[in-house]
């Protein structure tokens, strides 16, 4: 009983870093890429905290001098307790940790090494000894995080080869079913749900859900929600560095492939904008001679790239009147577009109507409908399924909320998406607000482009809120080089103030309209 009250500050204090820890280390997936490693030595003084250092270096005096009364310092381990548990209760977590399986084997991995300190006491029954260890492995919990993570690593190599096999069989045997991959900078989750929604008016169509981009994300998708009666299988790919595309249609050997855009997206993972455009293009070039591939014709990283296999290509557009399918003609208004479609080939043009917003929307259902005609459907098909799609969670999302009209663009914003959700604001008629923390992973240009951002809403917005300080400098920047009226900006560090702002610039019989642009993971909370 002694003994368990001797450890119980240490682990306490021990049990509610690990968690804040391994949350940070599954938002970077695991450390794919050194992510988590990356985050850690940018955010140091957030992952050392100074509380432990003082400890360490107070225990590490204790075990030289060995004095009973600074042995009782470690109940200073249930303050800390206490602190970081408010800490994190106060924090604006939007995607909690999930305590997959893989979490689970990482939590018995961290029992077992935090387990050492305790088989040293009872060996030695050096108790000096034991707390500066104990203090040591918390001031370093990052790292003890990180070392669990390597320690598992063959038996996640064993775990993710054993339902990728599953997966790549299933497909293999299923002989009738199609697979058609989308990749892009941007658009892809919304791109996937639009095609979705447009073949299953006439399919049995399967998309990944959410945003399922990765090889654990189409496995998963491939498992447990595949089955003999889909005819069609939609599989997002996403990718940060170059041959993450590659692999991904090795596992589910598409026969067709959309690109939505390529921008800026990932360049600094990816290291310059030829790779990015490469990287995209790995999509294209598995595709079999047979297969088809739907490009934008308004995209110049697409049409000058030298396509290296003889695919069969559709081109869309809008403002390039050479596509094969393009969109004129568009209107917007608060119940979403209106556009005509020009078919090349027959010299047919329709009417479509959604309910969507914004010209990448048009680009996303342009290849839907691409897509849907090369495999014959009708036009009347086609016209139902655009109408039927629905409004995409987090992208250009209209929304009401209470007197305010909310345009949720909150989802991985981007320097182009960005723009063009700041076009959708300019045609509200109404009071438009920006509630924006900037955009990242832009490498060395994150700095330039979010400052390019701030000049665009300077031309656009009637009052603007950036959420956290540091992070939102380059838009604040980019607004006062425009000479934009300071008095109509807030800096805030809790989005949700941004609500109550708003509120209180409506005046009456006046709409107002916010644009959320960009909702940044937990680990970018200042």
């Amino acid at each position: 009983m002694k003994s368990i009250l001797y450890l119980l500050p240490f682990l306490l204090y021990i049990i509610i870093i690990s968690k804040k820890n391994l949350h940070i280390l599954q938002q970077h997936f695991y450390n794919e890429n050194n992510r988590y490693i990356k985050w850690g030595i940018k955010k140091w003084n957030e992952v050392f905290k100074i509380q432990d250092i003082i400890m360490l270096i107070i225990n590490g005096i204790n075990l030289y001098i060995r004095n009973k009364i600074v042995l009782g310092l470690n109940i200073i381990y249930i303050l800390f307790f206490i602190l970081e548990k408010k800490e994190q209760e106060k924090e604006q977590v939007k995607i909690p940790l999930k305590v997959t399986a893989r979490v689970k084997r990482l939590i018995g991995s961290l029992i077992i090494i935090y387990f050492i300190p305790t088989i040293i006491y009872i060996i030695t029954k050096d108790s000096y000894l034991n707390i500066f260890l104990l203090s040591l492995m918390t001031s370093i919990n990052y790292l003890v995080i990180e070392i669990s993570n390597i320690i598992n690593r063959p038996i996640e190599k064993y775990v993710f080869y054993y339902y990728k096999k599953s997966a790549m069989n299933k497909v293999k045997d299923m002989k009738n079913l199609e697979v058609i991959g989308i990749t892009g900078s941007y658009g892809k989750t919304s791109s996937k749900n639009i095609l979705n929604d447009i073949l299953n008016v006439k399919f049995n169509a399967l998309a990944t859900p959410k945003n399922y981009n990765t090889q654990y994300g189409l496995i998963l998708t491939i498992n447990n929600l595949l089955n003999k009666f889909h005819d069609i299988f939609i599989a997002e790919m996403g990718a940060f560095k170059m041959g993450r595309i590659k692999l991904l249609c090795k596992l589910v050997r598409p026969k067709y492939g959309i690109i939505t855009k390529i921008g800026e997206a990932h360049l600094e993972t990816f290291g310059s904008r030829e790779n990015v455009q490469k990287g995209k293009f790995e999509l294209i070039e598995a595709l079999p001679s047979d297969g088809l591939a739907i490009l934008n014709k308004d995209d110049e990283m697409q049409t000058s790239y030298k396509l290296k296999n003889n695919v069969k290509v559709i081109w869309i557009g809008i403002e390039n009147k050479s596509a094969d399918i393009y969109a004129e003609n568009i209107k917007m208004d608060s119940k979403g577009m209106h556009f005509d479609v020009v078919f090349k080939s027959t010299n047919e043009k329709h009417k479509f109507t959604t309910k969507l917003l914004g010209i990448p929307n048009v680009y996303n259902i342009l290849a839907g409908i691409a897509f849907g005609k090369y495999k014959n459907m009708t036009l009347q098909e086609l016209d139902m399924g655009v109408k039927r799609i629905n409004s995409i969670e987090h992208r250009l999302e209209l929304k009401e909320l209470g007197e305010l009209n909310i345009i949720d663009d909150a989802y991985n914003s981007n320097p182009v998406g960005s723009k063009m959700a700041l076009d959708v604001l300019k045609l509200m008629k109404g009071k438009k607000v920006v509630v924006t923390p900037g955009m990242i992973e832009l490498g060395t240009e994150e700095y330039e482009l979010n400052k390019q951002f701030g000049k665009y809403i300077s031309k656009v917005a009637d009052y603007v809120i950036l959420v956290g300080k540091a992070q939102t400098k380059p838009i604040l920047d980019g607004l006062q080089e425009e000479k934009y009226d300071e008095h109509k900006i807030s800096v805030i560090n809790d989005v949700k103030k941004a609500f109550d702002i708003a509120r209180e610039l409506k005046e009456e019989k006046e709409d107002i309209y916010v644009l959320l642009e960009n909702d940044l993971p937990d680990i970018f909370n200042e």
